[in-house]
């Protein structure tokens, strides 16, 4: 596959941001009424994404019609940091775990998920996977041990009514981090909003300087054989920071609410309040659905601003199944992962009629690029087969489409991230509260403690 067709971004059916959020106790699977047996599985939307839990209900509905003896119960039980690896090592998740792209390279290392290899290549289609979306979740031998679902590389998003009232181009959003800079102060001077807004607790301000880091060239993690070890402290990840504390302290362009999670920035953006911020194409739905977003119009997204990294951070949901499960468990689950999750990627039936269901609710959103999980010519026709559904305006998402054919994706730190991101976080909470931050010294420290704690999850 082509460098541009391996990144360039697609039309999708669904595109769900994710939270982070609490997770619920599970009791282990077992037989259902009439010995059937029961499939836990997580990623069912919540009550309040009514479009897509629809959709689910009948994916469940048709999934037993075509698999008698199984039945399927779904969890709204998503990822959190905290919680997470004590219950999947005590054995109390589902049958069907969904994870964030963090996640998967140490669930296998520590061998608390299952290869899915042999049954996955039993579908007709197994070879038609982009292989760049299955690397994060393969072992060094080739075994795969997930299901991706909607991957995604990280953009600038931005409030198109701003920019005109600042007197810049909606329809030529930033390129580079130093016109991202100015963009911000214009922003804030001529509109008195918040001219760009960087996450910064919940493990999100990690993880959003990760994605500005790539952009500069930088890397927060080498391996060495087997071993992961954090570079916190490249000249790349100054700069960035370095950015970020001047666009706070000489700037003043970064609003007043500076202690932000995903759900804040973009409940704030929904608002009108906020010029820029780092994010994918996706919060397009989290902005419309989750928090009203009433001037849908006023959403653009571009590709990542660079400064000599020519990179941005891809991501998604990964679907696996853990060790717990019992081998019965784990083969309806495969069934459940290639029925759900592949099967409507490939094909242009079910992703029509998706797009379809999706489009007959007002608040829903067809149309909002994701990454090609298959080879381009596919995706070519999963998009042709949706267009007559989507209800999105593609033009606000061209310079994010465009743009990000030019760039490199690379993935999130692949040992134990949120490790990471939870000591950055401290790291740009300092930088934007403390005008007297010192950078150098933060990311020493931070790094410092990040490879004591990678070093003793190694032994």
């Amino acid at each position: 596959m082509s460098r541009t067709s391996r990144r360039a971004a697609v039309l999708g059916c669904i595109a769900v941001a994710v939270t982070l959020t609490g997770c619920s106790s599970v009791t282990p699977g077992k037989a259902g009424s009439g010995g059937d047996l029961v499939l836990r599985v997580q990623g069912m939307p919540p009550a309040t994404d009514k479009p897509a839990l629809a959709l689910f209900k009948q994916q469940i509905t048709d999934f037993e019609k075509a698999n008698p003896g199984i039945r399927v119960k779904g969890s709204t039980t998503v990822f959190d940091p905290l919680t997470f690896s004590a219950k999947l090592s005590g054995g109390n998740v589902e049958d069907v775990i969904k994870v964030p792209l963090t996640e998967p390279q140490r669930l296998i290392q520590q061998k608390q998920v299952q290869p899915i290899t042999g049954q996955l290549q039993e579908w007709d289609h197994f070879k038609e996977f982009n292989p760049q979306v299955l690397k994060p979740v393969s072992d060094s031998s080739g075994d795969v041990f997930g299901v991706p679902q909607n991957p995604y590389a990280q953009g600038l998003v931005y409030n198109r009514d701003l920019f005109e009232k600042a007197g810049l181009d909606p329809d030529k959003p930033p390129t580079t981090w130093e016109e991202v800079r100015t963009a911000a102060k214009k922003i804030s001077e001529k509109t008195g909003k918040a001219g760009f807004v960087h996450e910064s607790k919940d493990n999100q301000g990690g993880w959003q300087l990760t994605m500005l880091s790539y952009a500069f060239g930088g890397e927060l993690q080498t391996r060495q054989g087997s071993t992961y070890t954090a570079t916190l402290t490249g000249p790349e990840t100054k700069k960035a920071l370095g950015l970020l504390k001047d666009m706070r302290w000489k700037d003043d362009s970064l609003g007043r609410n500076l202690l932000n999670n995903q759900n804040d920035v973009v409940k704030q953006f929904a608002a009108g309040q906020v010029g820029m911020f780092m994010g994918s194409p996706g919060t397009y739905r989290l902005a419309k659905m989750q928090f009203g977003m009433e001037d849908t119009d006023a959403f653009g997204v571009g590709a990542m601003p660079q400064s000599g990294g020519n990179a941005t951070l891809t991501g998604g949901d990964i679907y696996m199944v853990p060790k717990s499960a019992d081998a019965k468990h784990a083969a309806a689950a495969v069934k459940w992962l290639t029925f759900a999750y592949a099967q409507p990627q490939y094909s242009t039936e079910i992703a029509a009629q998706q797009a379809k269901a999706l489009s007959a609710d007002p608040k829903s959103a067809v149309g909002v690029p994701t990454l090609p999980v298959f080879d381009a010519e596919r995706q070519k026709r999963i998009n042709a087969a949706i267009e007559p559904y989507v209800n999105v305006k593609p033009e606000n998402f061209r310079p994010y489409t465009e743009g990000l054919s030019k760039l490199d994706l690379k993935p999130e730190p692949p040992y134990q991230a949120q490790q990471l991101y939870t000591a950055l976080d401290s790291v740009v909470q300092s930088v934007l509260t403390k005008r007297d931050a010192d950078v150098d010294a933060l990311l020493a420290a931070a790094e410092k403690d990040v490879n004591t704690k990678l070093s003793a999850g190694q032994k």
